[in-house]
């Protein structure tokens, strides 16, 4: 199961409540996407809802790919944002307490500790690999992202 299968819509009731539909716990659930962002799916949220859905939209979900938002680019976007509040030196908690207030989303403490883990083991794999191939600017590039991510 991919990280971003396990980002959840915080508040979930309320949202389906608000749109008068059943609508998937998955933030990334293609049900999901597609009442928040198609016909009058938005005009139908409280005004702070509202906001958060569109910041959300505006940060994950702005591509040009015929496909999107189901082009996986927003599911890229979103692992990158978490990757950068670790190299801003949050914790895995303070990880799901920013995405929470940024956007209305959450993970559970145990998902976003083991998606860098897996982070940090693919840069310990990169580095061995390029060390092997003599590439010493991406050993080290791996080596600094690593660094960054562990802490």
């Amino acid at each position: 199961m991919a990280f971003t299968d396990k980002i959840y819509v915080k508040n979930h009731r309320q949202l389906a409540s608000q749109l008068e539909a059943n609508i998937p716990k998955g933030a990334f659930a293609g049900a999901t996407l597609d009442l928040l962002f198609t016909g009058d799916g938005l005009s139908k949220l409280d005004e702070t809802t509202r906001d958060r859905v569109l910041d959300f939209a505006e940060d994950f979900l702005d591509c040009d790919c015929d496909s999107n938002p189901y082009c996986g680019h927003p599911e890229e976007k979103f692992m990158r944002y978490v990757l950068e509040l670790r190299a801003e030196g949050l914790g895995p908690q303070a990880i799901v307490d920013v995405m929470t207030d940024d956007y209305m989303v959450y993970a559970y403490t145990g998902d976003v500790l083991s998606f860098l883990d897996d982070a940090v083991r693919n840069l310990e794999a990169v580095e061995t690999l390029a060390d092997v191939d003599g590439n010493e600017e991406m050993s080290e590039r791996a080596r600094t992202a690593k660094r960054n991510l562990s802490g």
